[in-house]
């Protein structure tokens, strides 16, 4: 039995320790032994990724930007690690994708490179996640292709141009990263996913983002994040309350399934969503990273419920400290599972 064949919980346990360095987390919540038991409404293939950052510029400015305070100082991952991937995924086939990912991958001159090693290392997925801008020019994107990259994971910020370009603070984002995935859906072996920050914002404009990209025939997840902060405050008032996203979202999960997507929403409470609470899918691909990253992630302090010792849930993370500290612990709103 080959290692793709193991058991999932086999699986994650061998490609972690492959990759035993500081700065690695594995980002799966389900329990290994329960994803097949799971409704099949996402993807939930994160056991079968791992995760590399290997950019830090970004050419946007969009205001809910997690990491913009710390972007200056952290390093990407260094060649000798991505080769030591590369390396162990020749051996022993452990996964059978790579995401790379940073602020802004595009930036990084040498990703057509990085995406035919990883290809020659045996990775029959190599996903980029990107806000989308640099992909409306076809050469570039073809580049991208003919080097192996065939997933697209790109940021949606907002419902329509004005509010996608005024959160993105960049004048045509929206027509750039539009014409973008527009290209990309007329080519072969090409998956899109979309990745939609939820703030103050934009959560009333998700059902109008699930609109806009109704045309893509090769969109084939879109992913909902409920906006955290990376510190114990919500300085700049983008956390919305839960009760407010709600409607907003319900409405956009079932319009997304309605067109044949996957859906996954993450630091959402899966109580609230009641009967989509299969949508809540807070994994992760095990990420490589700089480990100062992980310092300022802790500090959002998750998993914070008033039911979190009654509830059964395995999925959800509850409240961070951000969303406590403006609205409180909301245990009359929340409910054990």
């Amino acid at each position: 039995m080959g290692l793709s064949d193991k058991p999932p919980v086999d699986r994650a346990l061998r490609a972690r320790q492959a990759v035993d360095v500081a700065g690695v987390r594995a980002g799966v919540t389900t329990p290994p032994q329960m994803e097949h038991t799971r409704p099949r409404m996402s993807l939930r293939d994160h056991d079968k990724y791992v995760s590399l950052t290997m950019e830090f510029r970004c050419n946007l400015k969009c205001v809910h930007c997690m990491i913009e305070g710390t972007m200056d100082r952290l390093q990407p991952t260094p060649d000798g690690l991505f080769q030591h991937v590369l390396d162990q995924q020749k051996n022993e086939g452990l996964w059978e994708g790579l995401v790379l990912t940073g602020s802004e991958i595009t930036l990084n001159r040498d990703l057509p490179n990085l995406a035919t090693r990883a290809r020659e290392a045996g990775f029959k997925r190599v996903r980029i996640q990107t806000h989308g801008v640099h992909l409306s020019r076809p050469k570039y994107a073809d580049r991208l292709l003919d080097a192996g990259v065939n997933e697209f994971f790109v940021s949606v910020a907002g419902g329509n141009r004005d509010s996608h370009d005024a959160i993105t603070q960049v004048p045509r984002a929206w027509d750039k990263m539009m014409a973008g995935l527009t290209y990309l859906d007329t080519k072969d072996d090409v998956r899109l996913l979309t990745n939609s920050v939820v703030t103050a914002l934009s959560y009333r404009e998700l059902p109008q983002m699930v609109s806009a990209l109704s045309h893509l025939k090769k969109l084939v997840q879109m992913e909902f994040w409920n906006f955290w902060p990376m510190a114990e405050s919500d300085e700049k008032q983008l956390c919305a309350p839960h009760s407010d996203i709600l409607p907003y979202l319900r409405d956009a999960i079932l319009a997304a399934r309605a067109q044949g997507r996957f859906v996954e929403v993450k630091n959402f409470p899966e109580c609230l969503l009641t009967d989509l609470g299969d949508a809540l899918v807070n994994a992760q691909p095990m990420l490589v990273i700089d480990p100062a990253f992980w310092t300022e992630f802790d500090r959002n302090g998750f998993n914070n419920c008033r039911h979190r010792d009654s509830c059964g849930s395995t999925e959800c993370l509850g409240l961070n400290n951000a969303y406590i500290d403006r609205f409180g612990w909301e245990e009359d709103l929340l409910s054990p599972l």
